[in-house]
């Protein structure tokens, strides 16, 4: 069982976004990247299409990596390991702060 999973509220603890929370959008664990909503803002020039026909430079969020991201506590909203426990014949994830299940 991932201790990081799509849909973590999570808190940036290292790097330029430092601070930031987001939602994770995508997890890769091949790279052990995670790409964080509103986290890790890029320049990208893209070129013309025709859902786009002037092209242009966007802004885009860019994976980073995952020992830079700490889960958000569900009650305190700050930054909380996450270790895995056995309820009812079940693997469930805990934050260790709180103490709460997470989903």
């Amino acid at each position: 069982m991932q201790k990081i999973k799509v849909k973590d509220k999570v808190v940036v603890i290292a790097g330029k976004d430092k601070g930031k929370t987001g939602e994770v959008i995508r997890v890769d664990l091949k790279n052990q990247r995670v790409l964080v909503k509103g986290v890790n803002i890029v320049k990208k020039s893209v070129k013309a299409t025709q859902e786009n026909p002037n092209g242009g430079i966007v802004d885009r969020e860019k994976p980073i990596h995952i020992s830079n991201i700490a889960i958000a506590s569900p009650k305190t909203g700050k930054p909380t390991r996450v270790k895995i426990e056995k309820k009812d014949k079940k693997n469930v994830r805990v934050a260790t702060k709180c103490g709460s299940v997470l989903n």
